[in-house]
């Protein structure tokens, strides 16, 4: 039995010196170590043995069983330190090499556009604000003095959520949670995402940007809202930029305009864009009413203000040109490039 020991001690000293993994070096500890292992079998037979013989026999199995777990334990070590230096070496940096090039993004035109939008203003004095674009149909209609008849609140026209939940239709609900906030003098522009039931085409979308813009304050008149919109426009297309204002009705403004501009297709003359008219609907303007202004706490007697909104989006397309609003949605890259 004591031959049969040695020589389970010479095998497992090869076999773990010749193993590559430590899987492998594991499985070598079960083959020589475990319940059903060459050792256990050998001790299994130990009562056969002469009583005088035993604690002999069973010491040098303990001695062979400490020297095949310290030899795995010191292979197990090398094999770690061998993989380090493998996988050191294989993960080896040259910081002296240059870098890989990565093309950077750029903003989108329409992005460009609201930006110089918004920088005008700002220059005017007035400030953003914002608000979300899930709404209540009485920051949206009630508080702009909409009543609950008008065709604006019909649901071929409005994206409703709940009875009294919509996605927004025009970010004046920007403007009513700012003058409940706030005392006047207020100067403010509200940019962001609208939602309307409008059948797309050159120049709509059922989902496109706005911004609008409010001022209140003491001794404000029609002449100070269109004196700041041509101003505004002149910033934005240059000193040539064409616009009217024609007489309009909307619930929230009195008097009421609409403002267009010369188309930048025809020059005036007519096209599809322009629908042969020449001009195109920029967006409504006018004094705001005095009821909005007294169901937002402020006093009509005292304050007066003027509001406008027009779409970004189709801003953006008179500012680079396009016939079509829908390619500044197409997310074509071969278009974007461009810009």
């Amino acid at each position: 039995m004591k031959d049969q020991l040695e020589a389970i001690r010479v095998s497992a000293a090869e076999a773990l010196e010749a193993a590559v993994s430590l899987d492998e070096l594991e499985a070598l500890r079960i083959r020589f170590l475990g319940k059903k292992g060459a050792l256990k079998a050998v001790l299994q037979s130990l009562g056969s043995l002469p009583a005088n013989e035993r604690p002999v026999i069973g010491q040098l199995a303990n001695e062979i069983r400490e020297y095949i777990e310290q030899a795995a334990r010191t292979r197990a070590e090398d094999l770690g330190r061998a993989l380090q230096a493998a996988r050191l070496q294989a993960e080896t940096l040259d910081v002296t090499r240059p870098g890989k090039d990565y093309s950077l993004g750029h903003k989108h035109p329409m992005t460009k556009v609201l930006d110089e939008i918004k920088d005008i203003f700002i220059g005017m004095g007035f400030t953003v604000a914002e608000g979300p674009e899930v709404e209540t149909a009485w920051h949206c209609f009630t508080a702009l003095n909409t009543d609950e008849n008008h065709p604006a609140r019909d649901r071929q026209d409005t994206f409703y959520v709940s009875d009294d939940v919509i996605l927004r239709t025009q970010t004046s609900s920007v403007q009513i949670r700012h003058m409940l906030e706030h005392k006047p003098p207020i100067r403010i522009i509200s940019p962001g995402r609208v939602f309307r039931k409008d059948e797309v085409d050159a120049t709509h979308s059922p989902m496109f940007h706005q911004i609008e813009g409010l001022v209140v304050d003491r001794g404000i008149t029609m002449g100070h809202l269109k004196g700041t919109l041509e101003t505004w426009m002149k910033a934005l297309y240059g000193p040539d930029a064409k616009t009217r204002f024609r007489p309009h009705h909307f619930p929230y403004t009195e008097p009421s305009a609409e403002m267009d501009f010369r188309c930048f297709i025809c020059h005036g003359t007519g096209c599809r864009v322009c629908k042969g008219e020449g001009w195109v609907e920029l967006g409504g303007c006018g004094m705001v009413h005095p009821k909005v202004l007294s169901l937002c706490g402020i006093d009509p007697d005292e304050y007066a203000g003027f509001a406008f909104g027009f779409g970004i989006d189709r801003l953006a397309q008179v500012r680079v040109g396009l016939a079509d609003m829908r390619t500044l949605l197409d997310n074509d890259l071969r278009f974007l490039r461009r810009f």
